[in-house]
């Protein structure tokens, strides 16, 4: 497997043989208590692989996870392990490279069922799926060279609460009309985003790779999305197809964007989307292509509707309110220049037609 390091575990709990025995209860409610103290998806992914890790005597504890409308089982992994000095790592990975893994996993998922087997090298694998409205958004994998059956109570139940706990803050982090991330979660959103690209540009250099021009690593694109004349639409047809007319482009933009990439409904008619790309030609066909669907799309008794885009590059010492205003400014470019189009900020700025941005020209508090 292919990781990423995240962190080390500095202090450790101890890990408990659960194979011989039961943990205190005061124990494993502490684990508890600390696993549900998170407000944030990625630091209770990590959570509970280390409260299993620390709980269980296992060689691996992994979450592996499924982004919605993949095909793929499993797209993501966070994986917790003792290292040779006895302290637990946290790594993540995108998917998984060994085929035999990838289908107990595949078979509990589809199947929604937990699965024991022990490899023919004598490894004991258990794989409970994780369940959200009947499906599986992922799965617990752990591995050990000791049996796990007895231990499968106490993983059935961190399971379900995380589940339930998922649910609760993917529901505090949509907006309730489209199912798109909501503005309160934009700013959490975009510091793991600029996590991932920060390590993997430094796990390119790591790997020393010279093919790999200077610069081309991928960097992370904000954009800002306005349906033109809303009011009109409201006004003209009622706020009830105002609504369909925005349920429809959140399913266009599910439809047309990539898997990567992060969707938001900022409110009213503004939607914000964050891309990863090397370069801002690409960043720009993506959005013209889009603008473009949205355009050639027969929205039902109002009939054609467009959209202005504007979007800025999202340097790694970027305060979020800056690239906002700098991708607002764009839009605003292309409202006020016939809108239905696409604007960058650099660009516009590199040909003078808006003036730089600086940290010092808005008020950010």
């Amino acid at each position: 497997m292919t990781g990423t390091h995240l962190r080390d575990v500095e202090r450790m709990r101890g890990s408990w043989p659960l194979n011989a025995g039961t943990a205190p209860e005061s124990r494993l409610l502490d684990s508890v208590a600390e696993f549900t103290y998170h407000r944030d998806i990625d630091a209770l992914d990590h959570s509970l692989v280390l409260s299993l890790a620390e709980l269980v005597r296992a060689s691996t504890v992994a979450l592996c996870k499924r982004a919605a409308g993949s095909r793929a089982p499993v797209d993501t992994m966070i994986r917790c392990a003792p290292d040779q000095h006895g302290k637990f790592v946290v790594e993540a990975s995108d998917g998984i490279d060994d085929p035999a893994v990838e289908g107990t996993l595949r078979r509990s998922m589809e199947s929604l069922q937990a699965s024991a087997e022990t490899t023919p090298g004598g490894l004991n694998r258990l794989v409970v799926p994780v369940q959200h409205e009947g499906q599986a958004i992922g799965a617990v994998l752990l591995e050990s060279e000791d049996g796990l059956e007895n231990v499968r109570p106490l993983v059935d139940g961190f399971v379900r609460i995380y589940a339930n706990y998922i649910a609760l803050l993917d529901e505090s982090e949509r907006d309730k009309l489209t199912g798109l991330y909501n503005r309160r979660s934009f700013e959490p959103r975009l510091q793991a985003l600029l996590k991932r690209q920060l390590r993997a540009r430094m796990g390119a250099r790591a790997a020393d790779d010279r093919r790999r021009p200077a610069g081309e690593a991928s960097r992370v694109w904000l954009a800002i999305l306005d349906i033109d004349h809303f009011k009109r639409i409201n006004d003209g047809f009622g706020h009830v197809y105002g609504d369909e007319v925005i349920l429809l482009l959140a399913q266009k933009m599910r439809q047309c964007f990539r898997q990567a990439d992060v969707l938001f409904r900022f409110g009213g008619e503004e939607f914000v989307i964050l891309l990863g790309s090397a370069e801002e030609d690409s960043v720009h066909a993506i959005l013209e292509r889009f603008r473009d669907i949205v355009a050639s799309h027969p929205f039902p008794q109002v009939g054609q509707v467009t959209v202005s885009i504007g979007y800025a590059r999202i340097g790694d010492l970027d305060h979020p309110d800056i690239v906002l205003d700098r991708a607002d400014k764009a839009l605003y470019f292309a409202k006020e220049n016939g809108r239905n189009r696409t604007h960058g900020y650099e660009t516009l700025t590199a040909r003078g037609d808006l003036a730089p941005i600086t940290v010092g020209s808005i008020d950010l508090f």
